[in-house]
């Protein structure tokens, strides 16, 4: 126990320090999961829009393959040939281009919520030091990100292997292939090889999350000290609490003494008990305005005696009074008719005098 009270981070982190860490941008995020989304993309952009696509820019093409010479070659011919190009090229992939960007967006919108925070643009100077950059080179997760590069190199070399070494007598005689054909006949490789980059992307990038995931989570441990301290700064200091609850008890029992004075009769046990009982014409029943036990109850009735209260002493009645009645609420209905005996006898002998 003592070693967990230490610098050991072994409990799960608090939603304060999920909010916090959200607040600055720290979020689990895997790129393998974005890298999934955009090869998904490529591949649904290119089966829908690939034969309008390989339509436009082979028409392009066409008089760049077949006809070079009869291009005009002077600056002003140049730069309208080069920008109805561009302007071409652009129009035949926007909406690639868009479903690309959906995608994007939609990567990093699964595994986190949006969010603006300035946080990590904020100049620091662990971004800048030699030091902390040699530790983040060498260290553990710069070597798994290395590895997992490695592995995905290797992976899409066995796709691209598997996918265009059955199609290599096709592959052999584009050279020899028609403008008109060989682009198609690159869409659907192209494709081939997306489509089972996809499939086994997906098994890495759902690895890849959970294990992200798993380190975020790491991560943001907390010591138990650091629990116990946002603990107190959320409920407040356990000893201010207790300072403010002495206040507040103080000034309670000062208006509680003030109220005596104002009370009807004081019941005694002799010297334990002390309950002080205010009845007016129009009240419901009559009311404690006073409690207390020992020192606190011989105040209460030398202030009694002093201010010409009359005090009573019936131990039964004040203790179960004691025990039923709080500062300011009417007495209970079973303790009626004893407590109505009692003022009626102040009553009568007030008549008296």
């Amino acid at each position: 126990m003592a070693e967990s009270e230490g610098g050991e981070k072994t409990e799960e982190p608090t939603l304060k320090k999920l909010d916090d860490a959200l607040k600055r941008g720290d979020v689990a995020k895997s790129q393998e999961l974005n890298v999934w989304f955009g090869l998904a993309a490529a591949t649904l952009a290119i089966s829908i829009f690939g034969d309008g696509v390989v339509s436009s820019l082979g028409r392009m093409l066409t008089r760049f393959l077949q006809s070079p010479e009869t291009i005009a070659i002077d600056a002003a011919s140049l730069r309208t040939m080069t920008g109805g190009l561009g302007i071409a090229v652009a129009g035949a992939l926007a909406l690639p281009m868009l479903v690309l960007m959906l995608a994007a967006i939609a990567g990093n919108m699964v595994q986190h919520p949006p969010l603006v925070t300035t946080d990590p643009i904020t100049p620091k100077f662990s971004k800048i030091s030699p030091a902390a950059g040699f530790k983040r080179l060498f260290s553990v997760e710069s070597l798994i990100n290395f590895l997992k590069g490695l592995i995905k190199i290797a992976i899409v070399g066995v796709v691209i292997w598997t996918v265009v070494w059955p199609e290599r007598s096709k592959v052999a005689s584009l050279t020899a292939t028609d403008v008109a054909a060989l682009l198609p006949v690159l869409k659907s490789l192209t494709l081939k090889v997306l489509v089972a980059s996809v499939a086994v992307f997906a098994v890495m990038a759902i690895g890849d999350y959970l294990w992200q995931r798993h380190r975020w989570r790491e991560r943001l441990k907390m010591t138990v000290q650091e629990v116990r301290e946002e603990h107190k700064q959320q409920e407040g200091d356990p000893h201010i609490k207790a300072r403010i609850r002495a206040i507040r008890h103080e000034r309670s029992k000062k208006r509680m003494m003030a109220a005596v004075p104002t009370a009807t009769v004081v019941v005694m046990n002799p010297t334990h008990y002390a309950v002080a009982l205010k009845y007016d014409a129009g009240m419901n029943a009559p009311m404690c305005v006073a409690k207390g036990v020992d020192a606190l109850a011989l105040r209460i009735r030398k202030l009694a005696e002093e201010s010409g209260v009359t005090v009573i002493e019936n131990p039964p009645l004040a203790r179960s009074l004691h025990a039923a009645l709080d500062v300011d609420r009417e007495i209970p209905a079973e303790h009626y008719k004893a407590v109505a005996e009692v003022i009626g006898f102040v009553m009568r002998r007030k008549g008296r005098n």
